[in-house]
């Protein structure tokens, strides 16, 4: 792996993990069931794509 596809999978880790925490506060502030369903499909959505690119190094 390249230096610059390094720094890639490394901003797209950060990025991952970033949108993970985001949603995960979003879900513990949402009232209504279904908003917290969805915030949380979408945290743990973050979360595979963050083991994907993990996977990557």
């Amino acid at each position: 792996m390249t230096t610059k596809e390094l720094l890639y999978v490394e901003d797209a880790l950060g990025h991952a993990q970033y949108l993970r925490t985001k949603c995960a506060e979003a879900a513990a502030q949402l009232r209504d069931p279904q908003l917290r369903a969805c915030a949380r499909e979408l945290e743990q959505k973050q979360q595979e794509l963050f083991q994907s690119f993990y996977g990557l190094l």
